[in-house]
């Protein structure tokens, strides 16, 4: 899949990011038994989430030491010591709270396992102190789980041979104790996009719209798997897309949701970490897609959200390296993992008000397609399969033939060694937009 060096431009992108990220001093919480909470900076006690797992105590408090403003926890003695770094709030209502609810999960369901977690923390130097302070500390597992994290975490992970470091998206590994972890969003995506399609069709409207947050591999992929999947069930529908260069800023989420509303889209979905996009659609009468957290769908204008199940995975990475039966690597799950879902058409879910009026047949096909990917038999390179043609009227890719991991992963050309055949450097057709500018 993703190997260490990568080409100029993807570092760039990399560096680009690192300087836009949210800066905050969060208090770290290392939970015994970690609810998910609703206030960012609670160390002692939360409520529980209404949506969430539940939990019956908040995180306890252990004593700390400050490193660049940032509280690191102690582990604890005879147990396996997992770390999560955040780039939110973990209450974001999105990408953290996923991430968090993760660590819940580790903590309930792997035996002798001690967890904790460190919030708001901002890509570049400060997740490096991050990084090795934890490692320091004597944490046997880290997450990190930010693209921008990939970089320190490489840098870390050779100081600290001991230490295992799992970064999620991005496209590093040494093999050895630093990995890479992501998962097939883009085929949740695609079902999404076709529901979306399927809405704005049948309000009379047939333009969508994707607030986009880095121009990185990553987002352009998912930005074409949302049209792939709106061309599906709506031929004729268009999307718009706007960069926001954030990943958590509920302001200019809400500003630029809003932004592509007011510019005619009926359907908008984010690449954001908060529910915003759907509070907008919310004013406006129209249809916002969330992303990342289950529990992120709450409000009527919300139409679905694609979401990760993290829990599984890291449950199994952490029980793989205390048994030694997992090596860290490139680590790319799909849907038969458990580790992605629809909202609405997961097991014990019901289908938004928005989605329970569309043509049958458009759910069904929906479902049908999500049983296929959860039985593993469509995968994400079955949602990039020939034809696809851009948006400029070039073939992509030819029928008959499908995506492979690096096409995925990266720009042109791609990495030594680990060259893509078709790149993801192209807009999909029906998408409005311009390309982002590679150069500096």
């Amino acid at each position: 899949m993703r190997v260490k060096n990568v080409w100029h431009v993807i570092s760039l992108l990399v560096l680009f990011a690192l300087v836009l990220s949210a800066c905050g001093t969060k208090p770290t919480t290392p939970p015994e038994e970690p609810p998910a909470a609703t206030e960012a900076p609670a160390a002692t006690e939360a409520p529980a989430a209404t949506e969430a797992p539940a939990a019956t105590e908040a995180p306890t408090e252990a004593p700390v030491e400050e490193v660049g403003g940032f509280q690191i926890p102690e582990i604890e003695e005879g147990k396996f010591n997992v770390a999560f770094v955040l780039i939110g709030p973990h209450d974001d209502g999105g990408w953290s709270q996923a991430h968090y609810e993760g660590l819940v999960y580790v903590q309930e369901n792997v035996p002798n396992v001690h967890t904790a977690y460190i919030e708001n923390v901002p890509e570049g130097a400060d997740s490096e102190q991050i990084f090795r302070s934890l490692s320091r500390k004597g944490f046997d597992l880290i997450f990190g789980t930010s693209f921008g994290y990939m970089d320190p975490m490489e840098i870390v992970a050779s100081e600290f041979p001991d230490t295992t470091y799992i970064h999620i998206s991005g496209y590093k590994s040494n093999t050895t104790n630093f990995g890479n972890l992501f998962g097939a969003m883009e085929s949740m995506k695609y079902l999404a996009g076709m529901l979306a399609g399927a809405r704005a069709k049948a309000d009379g409207n047939p333009k969508l719209g994707y607030m986009a947050t880095f121009p990185i591999p990553e987002e352009i992929r998912l930005g074409n798997a949302i049209a792939l999947g709106m061309k599906k069930t709506c031929p004729e529908c268009t999307m718009d897309v706007r960069w926001i260069n954030t990943w958590h800023d509920p302001i200019i989420e809400k500003e630029a949701a809003a932004s592509l509303f007011d510019a005619g889209a009926q359907v908008v979905f984010t690449g954001a970490d908060t529910p915003a996009v759907a509070d907008v659609a919310q004013e406006k009468g129209k249809w916002g897609v969330t992303y990342d957290w289950s529990g992120s769908c709450k409000v009527e204008r919300c139409l679905t959200a694609p979401y990760w199940n993290w829990g599984p995975v890291y449950a199994g990475i952490a029980q793989g390296l205390i048994d030694g039966t997992y090596t860290p690597g490139w680590d790319y799950f799909d849907a038969d993992t458990g580790g992605l879902g629809l909202f609405g058409f997961m097991e014990g879910e019901e289908p938004t008000t928005g989605v329970q009026d569309l043509p049958p047949e458009v759910i069904e096909e929906v479902r049908s397609l999500l049983a296929q990917m959860l039985a593993g038999e469509f995968t994400r390179f079955d949602v990039f399969s020939g034809p696809i043609t851009d948006n400029k009227g070039n073939v992509i890719v030819p029928e008959g033939e499908k995506f492979s991991q690096p096409d995925l992963d990266q720009f042109p050309p791609g990495a030594p060694g680990l060259e893509c055949t078709y790149c993801m450097y192209w807009w999909a057709d029906g998408i409005t937009a311009e390309l982002p500018s590679l150069s500096q």
